[in-house]
């Protein structure tokens, strides 16, 4: 795995008895997992994946190598990589959440907020979760709230709303 590699999923238990696993996608169309070709973890183990039904909650898939229950028991939780070059590129104000991650927040104003810790997504719009010295803030990632994102700068500008302090 290398700086330039993209979380696109993660293993969220298995799912029958033949090795099959539930997979969790990270990507905007989930079934595109599949897609970018063989993933690896943060171990550097590789997967090739075959995606076979949609389950509760994912999708239902095979990995190359996996094929009993318990392997696939014992990869629960494991996260999958590729390398950023294959993914699509994003158009005008999309991001991936690992470019977000570690920019510098500046209010409105100027006045430093903190630096993005984390981007959340439960279902709805993305959350960034700014730490700060000693408190954390949890922002909606909507135009309103966030006008301005500038990775060459390395920063975002928000507007957070009143109640959000």
């Amino acid at each position: 795995m290398s700086g330039a590699d993209i979380c696109v999923g993660a293993i969220a238990g298995s799912f029958g008895v033949r090795g099959e696993v539930r997979l969790k996608s990270f990507c905007a169309e989930p079934a595109a997992i599949a897609d970018y070709g063989p993933l690896t973890t943060e171990g550097g183990r590789s997967f090739v994946v075959t995606l076979t039904r949609p389950v509760a909650n994912g999708l239902g898939a095979r990995l190359s190598g996996v094929s009993t229950k318990e392997e696939a028991d014992a990869l629960k939780g494991t996260r999958l990589y590729v390398g950023r070059d294959r993914l699509p590129a994003l158009g005008d104000d999309e991001f991936y959440h690992s470019d977000l991650i570690g920019l510098e927040v500046r209010d409105t104003g100027g006045a430093l907020l903190g630096r993005v810790s984390a981007v959340h997504n439960y279902g709805a719009d993305d959350i960034l979760e700014v730490q700060g010295t000693g408190e954390s803030r949890l922002l909606p990632f909507t135009r309103a709230v966030v006008p301005t994102v500038d990775l060459a700068a390395g920063r975002i500008v928000v507007d957070p709303p009143e109640d959000s302090a």
